[in-house]
């Protein structure tokens, strides 16, 4: 029986992602049957409750206000909204609601006091309810965690050494505080990260280091490829091989052995047979629905034909954690503080960030 291990280095990373397929294929597979059903796979619905405007400069962003993408943006969505796509979700199998919005960060206020209130409504649904917001204090995350959030997201995205290759208006350890700040809570952790952004095999390692050196890790880790947007910095970046997503699958897998992985961003430019190897290298996780916030994922149909072909069935709600209990509004112990806090600029500048936001439409 795998032994979860935290202080994983960089170099047996390293070692790991590059053995022979065969080999490295086998110790995933070994090690995913170990821990989990091997035929049983989460299936969540990601919901973009606020697009566009963002402030910052992601590279792979095509929310981010300063390049000229084809986004639409929109303001926060109504709480009845967010229920009528929860049960819509519900209905195509979906046990999990994640919410993003398009913030650099939670602010105190009414849409906060909204987004409290989506997932109080999503939660009674007998649904597990996440959401990604940017950076958030030790109070929001007890906020979110009395109003029944199953999970908060908040992706590292690459390594450190690489992170600001990609990202100038926040600093990694800014990722590391929010996640802090969520297990100072009984919420879980999902936090994953994007290749194919032009980073190399020792940057996909240093992001594992960082993820699974946490203790506890992470409950769920996305593994995203990029998805390159006309207009972000990274519009011409090639799309990554299936062999790279595989590996990066299964080396996910032996280093975070309890850890569901999940197969996000990028699923449609993979065949059903590449998805099939990456479940049988340890995904057990995926995104359904026609969009990840802004970017295609294949149709809940054709996710469930093939669920069907492998004999996938889809993971009930709060197999691995038990519900939250809902805490009204009027009944909470943490109220509002309106808070300012003072989250990093490093102040570097991106050549390529520069270029995208200077070009026309």
């Amino acid at each position: 029986m795998s032994v979860t291990k935290h202080n994983w280095t960089k170099e047996e990373i390293i070692a790991i992602y590059n053995k022979p397929m065969m080999d490295l294929l086998y110790e995933a597979a070994t090690i995913h049957r170990e821990q989990h059903d091997p035929n049983v796979v989460q299936v969540s619905t990601l919901l973009s409750i606020k697009t566009g405007g963002c402030p910052e400069d992601c590279g792979y962003c095509p929310q981010a206000a300063r390049y000229h993408t084809d986004i639409k943006g929109n303001d926060l969505m109504t709480v009845s909204q967010v229920k009528a796509q929860a049960l819509r979700a519900k209905s195509n199998g979906s046990s999990r609601v994640c919410m993003g919005a398009a913030w650099r960060n939670v602010k105190d206020g009414a849409e906060f006091d909204q987004v409290l209130e989506m997932v109080r409504t999503i939660n009674k649904l007998d649904m597990e309810v996440c959401c990604t917001l940017g950076m958030i204090t030790e109070n929001q995350a007890q906020r979110l965690a009395e109003a029944g959030l199953y999970a908060y997201n908040h992706n590292l995205d690459t390594s450190e050494d690489y992170y600001k290759e990609i990202i100038s208006t926040r600093g990694f350890e800014d990722r590391l505080e929010t996640i802090e700040n969520v297990r100072k809570t009984n919420v879980t952790v999902c936090s994953g990260g994007i290749i194919g952004m032009g980073e190399s095999i020792q940057d996909r390692a240093g992001m594992l280091v960082a993820l699974s050196t946490l203790n506890p890790q992470p409950e769920s880790v996305p593994i995203n490829a990029l998805v390159a947007v006309e207009g972000t910095p990274m519009e011409n970046e090639k799309p990554v091989a299936i062999w790279e997503m595989i590996r990066m699958v299964a080396t996910t897998r032996i280093v975070m052995p309890e850890t569901q992985v999940r197969l996000s961003a990028g699923r449609m430019e993979m065949s059903r047979e590449g998805q099939a190897m990456c479940f049988f290298a340890g995904a057990n996780s995926i995104f359904a629905g026609d969009k990840l916030l802004t970017t295609p994922n294949p149709d809940v149909n054709e996710d469930m034909k093939m669920f069907e072909t492998l004999g996938l069935t889809a993971q009930k709600p709060f197999i691995k954690v038990m519900q939250r209990t809902t805490v009204e509004a009027e009944d909470s112990q943490y109220k509002t503080m309106g808070e300012k806090p003072k989250w990093s600029r490093p102040g570097h500048s991106i050549e390529r960030n520069l270029e995208a936001s200077t070009k026309g439409k």
